[in-house]
């Protein structure tokens, strides 16, 4: 069963930022776990490469301004107690040493903010944050271009049967039943060409046509069968889960079942780091991320 003692919620006190302190709070209280926000702040200069940031060289008034914003911050979400911690340094890296020295067990973040937040989603604090964390990550989108709410209502989980999916599925359906959520679990079938629309069967020679289709019906039935199993699995029957099948390019099924069943979490396991997964953690997870409407929670095995 997930269990969450300990989160971790960067703040660079954008309006954004504040919209992903709200649902680490939210977490937070849920599990009964310590809330620690972290701001990190960059200094004008670069120091030479190679050696430690001159923290000496940092004006310790500038330090206590952002501290105290950052308190604030978080007061103003509704943390009745959190402890704020100011590093110096790059935004990733401070984000992923803290993370491993708390430890976390989630990391809650916005996706787009200011300062060293700029472009979190397309560049390079997002890629390492979200491949290297020793914990799973969520990710929430601006508060502008969000469609989702709190306590979540609908989560969504991506299960590919992979080990990252299956760990997900169990911090999915411990969220579910935390916030009251309904469940769903989805599996997306994945052709060699584009779907929709289907394949054009009707130009294949009709045996060839027909093992296409006997395939696909085997294929379906086969997934449809796995995700009850899950379904019914006692830890994840608690919650209740609905399951869906789908045909096409997982991140295209994954957002468009989120709008459908109107997701306020999508929850998708992200496999390890060698180069054919880093080629998966392109094409889906940092799709999903980069357009997702809702917060998604990956998990990295």
């Amino acid at each position: 069963m997930a269990t969450i003692r300990r989160v971790l919620c960067p703040v660079d006190l954008s309006d954004t930022s504040q919209h992903a302190i709200e649902h680490a709070v939210a977490i937070a209280r849920w599990y009964h776990a310590s809330l620690t926000a972290l701001h990190v702040y960059t200094p004008l200069f670069v120091p030479v490469p190679g050696l430690p940031w001159p923290e000496d060289r940092t004006c310790d008034s500038e330090l206590a301004r952002v501290r105290q914003e950052t308190l604030a911050c978080c007061a103003g979400a509704g943390a009745e107690r959190a402890d704020v911690i100011v590093d110096v340094g790059t935004p990733a890296g401070r984000i992923l040493e803290r993370a491993a020295a708390l430890p976390a067990d989630l990391i809650v973040m916005g996706t787009n903010g200011a300062s060293g937040f700029e472009h979190l989603i397309l560049g390079s604090v997002a890629e390492k944050v979200l491949r290297k964390a020793p914990c799973p990550v969520l990710t929430v989108p601006p508060r502008a271009h969000a469609t989702s709410t709190l306590p979540f209502e609908q989560i969504l989980c991506a299960v590919d049967f992979s080990d990252s999916s299956l760990a997900g599925l169990d911090l999915a359906a411990s969220l579910a039943r935390e916030s009251r959520a309904s469940l769903t679990l989805l599996h997306v079938i994945e052709w060699p060409w584009t779907e929709p629309p289907a394949p054009a069967v009707d130009a294949l020679p009709g045996e060839h046509a027909a093992a296409l289709m006997e395939y696909r019906r085997y294929l379906e039935t086969s997934v449809r069968h796995r995700l009850e199993d899950l379904a019914r699995d006692q830890t994840i029957h608690q919650s209740a889960p609905s399951t869906r099948v789908a045909h096409g390019k997982p991140y295209v099924e994954i957002l468009r079942t989120a709008g459908e069943v109107s997701a306020d979490l999508i929850v998708m396991g992200v496999r390890g780091r060698n180069a054919a997964d880093l080629v998966v953690f392109g094409s889906t997870t940092n799709q999903t991320v980069r357009h997702a409407s809702c917060p998604v929670l990956t998990l990295r095995r």
